[in-house]
């Protein structure tokens, strides 16, 4: 099983693929980002971000994705534009068909380094081992996508077992 992991942003949204082996360990697919230019009109921008997406589903065809819920802070129109940026995520996977998860920031960081307040390092570095990577996968944005794709496995696996 394959899922696709998404780190949503305007400017720049990671994505991470996952593959779950028989024996229940995990496998780095691909990981990157897609980037946006500021300055750019924000209807354009969605629209980048849309037909890449459709590009790397269609390449990959994995079986599910992982989107990683938005984290309110300070910058309301920060928050407005990564909520533009997860509706057109939401749309590209619905649109081909994926079972979709939203996944909680402190959630992933649970299922990934299993202790809900990780920092950034220590999430990277969780990921760099569970996926048995050489280096942490860069930019952030990339690695974080694939932690959720990892959350997004894991959590899978605990669904099909509860309904078993």
């Amino acid at each position: 099983m394959i899922s696709l992991g998404i780190d949503p942003g305007t400017a720049t949204l990671g994505y991470g693929l996952v593959r779950e082996l028989p024996d229940g360990s995990l496998q780095m697919v691909d990981y990157g980002v897609i980037r946006t230019a500021a300055g750019t009109p924000m209807a354009e921008r969605l629209q980048t971000i849309y037909t890449e997406l459709r590009g790397i589903i269609a390449a990959h065809r994995p079986d599910r994705a992982g989107v990683e819920e938005l984290f309110f802070a300070r910058n309301v129109s920060t928050a407005i534009t990564v909520a533009q940026a997860r509706g057109v995520v939401l749309l590209a996977l619905q649109e081909a068909g994926l079972s979709i998860a939203e996944h909680k920031p402190n959630a992933v960081k649970m299922a990934v380094c299993g202790y809900g307040g990780a920092d950034k390092a220590q999430m990277q570095d969780m990921v760099r081992l569970l996926l048995e990577l050489e280096e942490t996968p860069r930019p952030d944005d990339a690695a974080d996508a694939l932690a959720v794709a990892i959350a997004d496995l894991h959590s899978y696996r605990l669904r099909s077992l509860e309904l078993a």
